[in-house]
């Protein structure tokens, strides 16, 4: 069961998510289903896709990683004490 518009995403992925996030959230559930996955193979797949580029902040609200991700440096490791 793809969704073919944001618009018919389940709401609590509409309430949750800022558009950008329901955009990857949407092209990564279809990918998956059309792979065979279940439906709830699929949402797993679709959460993890948008927790790589974007993270609930501490009042609840989803905001994009910074580029590198947090406590990250410009090469993408921990600087050395």
């Amino acid at each position: 069961m793809a969704y073919e518009t944001l618009e018919q995403l389940p709401e609590t992925v509409k309430s949750k998510l800022p558009r950008g996030a329901q955009q990857i959230f949407l092209a990564a559930f279809n990918s998956a289903t059309s792979d065979g996955l279940s439906k709830d193979g699929a949402e797993k797949i679709a959460w993890n896709s948008v927790k790589t580029q974007y993270q609930q902040s501490s009042n609840g609200e989803w905001e994009t990683i910074p580029e590198g991700g947090p406590g990250r440096t410009s090469t993408g490791t921990m600087p050395h004490s």
